[in-house]
């Protein structure tokens, strides 16, 4: 437990300074559907639901009709926010978000995807085979996935780089929106934009985890989150639950960090869903929610602050565990 002198202590820290800064960038929620809050996606006109469902978890766990039934629950519930990823699951992730998106359920979402390739070719292939799979002639938004390591962006903007074929397909009408997304370390998300904007680029989306415990470790939350916001750029936090890893500290619950990544200036808090009672318990976050004064903040983050230290519940940043193209550089081209 947390003493009343330490807690003090951190309250005067720079984490909640940060907070406190991070709260008055909040943008209010843009409407409601089915009690969902919905959010602008950055400096589109896009309107997507303050929570998403990730596409990772489709793909293991549930079988294939139970994952149709989350995606299609979660889309005739008022969310319509879908995550997903090319190389996710072998691309069983998509192939059953593919099947959950026919009888007219395409026109309910707003469908992401994202491509490993740094290569030109090895990204125009990744997108088509994306799509053959989402059964789909266009997604709303695809992204540079696991921009991890430091010499990346390099690759993404270099001559035959992905970003070439991530632009035709935009041309060509089979990407409409795009981001990057990544894991691994702030500074590396601060290179991609600034190599971005050296090659007068603008990111429609960044996506990086926003949690309980990255407030006090390598913190995108601190360094990252300020700039998209300042820049207009719409903000994706994934990991709310840090893939279940959070709850393991047994220091907050989970709608407590649903709520929290919610309370930010996200405009999509993707978590991962593998049943029906886990979609409904995200489900009841989203419709119970009320955005977190800082005091609430603080006290949140006073618990987990001391269990933060190192990132030992962020196995994402200090481990290769979430890591596919390290495991996988073939994926890259």
């Amino acid at each position: 437990m947390t003493s009343p002198l330490s807690r003090r202590t951190f309250l005067k820290g720079s984490v909640a300074a940060g907070i406190a800064a991070q709260l008055s960038m909040r943008a209010p929620a843009a409407e409601a559907r089915g009690g969902i809050p919905y959010h602008v996606l950055g400096r589109t006109k896009e309107k997507v639901s303050a929570i998403g469902v990730g596409g990772f978890h489709i793909g293991q766990k549930p079988t294939e009709d139970e994952a149709i039934r989350i995606v299609r629950t979660a889309l005739d519930s008022g969310i319509n926010f879908l995550d997903n990823c090319w190389d996710y699951n072998g691309g069983v992730s998509e192939v059953r978000m593919g099947k959950a998106l026919r009888d007219g359920y395409r026109e309910k979402a707003f469908l992401m995807s994202k491509i490993d390739g740094h290569t030109k070719e090895a990204a125009a292939r990744q997108i088509d085979e994306s799509l053959a799979r989402l059964q789909t002639d266009h997604v709303d938004l695809m992204q540079f996935h696991e921009i991890i390591r430091p010499g990346d962006p390099e690759l993404v903007f270099g001559s035959g780089g992905s970003l070439e074929a991530m632009l035709e397909a935009q041309k060509a009408g089979k990407v409409r929106h795009i981001g990057f997304t990544g894991h691994k370390h702030p500074d590396i998300h601060l290179h991609m934009l600034e190599v971005a904007k050296a090659h007068d680029f603008h990111f429609d989306t960044v996506q990086m985890p926003l949690n309980v415990m990255d407030a006090h470790f390598e913190s995108f939350g601190q360094k990252v989150l300020p700039v998209l916001v300042e820049r207009g750029i719409g903000v994706l936090g994934m990991k709310p639950i840090g893939s279940g890893w959070i709850l393991e500290s047994k220091t907050v619950s989970a709608v407590e960090c649903l709520h929290y990544a919610m309370s930010l200036p996200t405009s999509v808090v993707i978590t991962g869903c593998d049943s029906l009672a886990i979609l409904e318990q995200a489900l009841n976050a989203a419709r119970s929610f009320q955005p977190m004064d800082q005091a609430q903040i603080e006290a949140l983050l006073a618990k987990t602050a001391p269990v933060a230290t190192a990132g030992k519940f962020e196995g994402y940043k200090t481990t290769h565990t979430f890591d596919g193209t390290i495991q996988n550089p073939q994926w890259l081209g």
